[in-house]
């Protein structure tokens, strides 16, 4: 068996279980929704390769995702992308406060903060959840399966269907890509939405 082959069948069992996060993941739409409509923003982090998928799924928000849904652009920081506050803060204060600190600095509550983890147990994280908690922030956990930290903390767990490392990050980008669309698709439906509202 090709290497190619092999990653798709370990991908390919994790996809045939993701239906059972369609009710998860229609709840954690429904608050980053519902934040948006009240004039919140979203917040986003991980780290490495989920660096990168929180960067994907700002990207989207402030964007858009279906060329042909014209919208309103959505409020949504990656909070890894500012490079001076990261490095100040792992300077002065160590690694595991660099998202912590930003959400003390701009989250307010009723905003919402995802976080992307495949090992559910960063922990920059985790004191990034435990802040959002304390000022009221609803957060998303987008993880793995093995239940840790983050899946205890979080508001609402999007936990990939698998222990394989890749498999999650590669569930994670589907799981953006549908969180996305349901918000989009909730905003629509709401027909006196405005982001000045």
């Amino acid at each position: 068996m090709s290497i190619l082959e092999e990653r798709s069948a370990v991908l390919r069992r994790a996809l045939d279980d993701m239906d059972a996060l369609d009710a998860p993941l229609r709840d954690a739409a429904l608050a980053i929704a519902r934040c948006f409509q009240a004039g919140g923003k979203l917040l986003a982090a991980g780290n490495g390769g989920s660096a990168a998928e929180a960067q994907h799924l700002t990207g989207e928000l402030v964007g858009r995702l279906r060329p042909g849904r014209e919208r309103a652009a959505l409020p949504a920081i990656a909070l890894h992308t500012d490079t001076s506050a990261l490095t100040a803060v792992a300077n002065d204060d160590g690694y595991e406060r660099v998202f912590a600190r930003q959400v003390e600095a701009i989250a307010r509550a009723g905003d919402v903060l995802v976080v992307l983890s495949t090992s559910g147990a960063s922990p920059n994280l985790v004191a990034a959840v435990d802040r959002a908690a304390a000022a009221g922030v609803v957060t998303v956990g987008l993880l793995g399966r093995s239940s840790r930290a983050l899946h205890e903390r979080c508001t609402h767990v999007l936990a990939a269907p698998t222990e394989d490392v890749q498999a999650i990050q590669e569930c994670h980008l589907l799981l953006v890509h549908a969180l996305v669309e349901q918000v989009e698709e909730l905003l629509a439906d709401t027909r006196s939405w405005s982001p000045d509202v």
